[in-house]
Parts: C-alpha cells; sequence; structure tokens
C-alpha cells in the first residue's frame, strides 16, 4: 500500500511541475526559436516515395554543359546516384551499361525510350571522368556538383548511402527506387509494350 501511494503521490509531483513549465514563461519556447525550428524542417527533404513527382535536377556535365532531369521528360530515366570511390557503384555500373543498352530505343507503356540520368557524389572533377571512361558510362547525361555528402542533388532526394536509384516514368513520375541488376532490366521488361 505504501508503495502505491508513494507512485501516486510521484506521479502527481511529476505532473505538477510539467505542468508549470509548460506555463512558465522562463521555459518556453520563443518565437524566434520556433522560426529557427520550423526554418530547420523546412530545409529537411521529405523522403520521396513511389508515387510522387521527381524534383528536378540541374547541373553542369564535365564538360560544363548544364543537363536538367526535366529535358528527358517522355522517356523512361533511371536516376543513378554513384561516385567513382564507391565500389558497390562500380560493380553495379556493368549492369546499368548493359541495362541501357538493350533498352534505350525501347518503348514504355509511359515513356518513348529508356535513358540514364547519373548523378555524382565525387569531390574532384578527374577522378569522376575517369570513372565514366573507365566504366564505359555511354549516356549523356552525368551531373555533379563536386560536394561529395553535401550534394544538392543528394539533398533533394534523400540520399545517404550509394549506389541509390529512382525510376521515373516519361510524366516524370517515381515509379521505382533502388533497382540493381536484374531487377532493373525485369521492372524495365514489365513496363515495356509489347
Amino acid at each position: 500500500m505504501k508503495i502505491k501511494a508513494a507512485l501516486f503521490i510521484t506521479a502527481i509531483a511529476i505532473t505538477a511541475a510539467l505542468g508549470w513549465n509548460a506555463n512558465n514563461p522562463e521555459t518556453t519556447e520563443t518565437t524566434e526559436t520556433k522560426t529557427t525550428i520550423a526554418a530547420a524542417n523546412a530545409n529537411q527533404i521529405a523522403v520521396l516515395n513511389i508515387g510522387d513527382k521527381a524534383p528536378d535536377i540541374e547541373f553542369q556535365d564535365p564538360t560544363g554543359k548544364m543537363r536538367k532531369l526535366s529535358d528527358l521528360k517522355g522517356k523512361v530515366v533511371l536516376i543513378d546516384f554513384w561516385a567513382s570511390w564507391c565500389r558497390p557503384c562500380r560493380i553495379e555500373n556493368p549492369n546499368v551499361v548493359k541495362t541501357y543498352n538493350q533498352f534505350k530505343d525501347k518503348r514504355f507503356k509511359n515513356g518513348k525510350g529508356f535513358d540514364v540520368f547519373s548523378v555524382s557524389l565525387d569531390q574532384t572533377k578527374q577522378a569522376w571522368i575517369n570513372a565514366i571512361e573507365k566504366d564505359g558510362l555511354v549516356w549523356e547525361n552525368h551531373v555533379s556538383d563536386l560536394k561529395y555528402w553535401k550534394s544538392e542533388p543528394a539533398r533533394m532526394y534523400n540520399v545517404n548511402a550509394i549506389p541509390a536509384t529512382f525510376l521515373v516514368d516519361g510524366k516524370g513520375i517515381i515509379i521505382a527506387k533502388n533497382l540493381k541488376g536484374k531487377a532493373l532490366e525485369n521492372t524495365l521488361s514489365g513496363l515495356q509494350v509489347k
């Protein structure tokens, strides 16, 4: 009985203390603090899900030409986040090249042709260019801001590990995520107009 009474008194004391803190002007958040928290939350991008519109990406390619994801509207596009220093990315690149060559001229239910939009998380331009050449990444759309993990496209897409991929239909809608190897090939086969 004494234990129940002690627990009851403790619960009342905690509740009273919390209630006092919530109403105490010295412990409540100021408007400035609330504004700062709201701004920080606004800078975080929500996780992109299947069915969401893919945010546009526009950055320079290795030659300095601006490349935009939205310029590929009408095609099925694999947005591929990778880097020259990422061993799993480099291991996956031959599969992406094979799939690109197999499907680039095919017709799909919601897109004509298949393309790859590569987003590099590299820090040095030369390492990025060397990896593109060595791995035979023959498509035109390679972009990077050379900011490593502070990459703006990676932030926009909430990418925190690579390789990371987003498959986008001809209307710019995300239809699959993180497809690799045979899974990418099978998905594209299923989307083809036969």
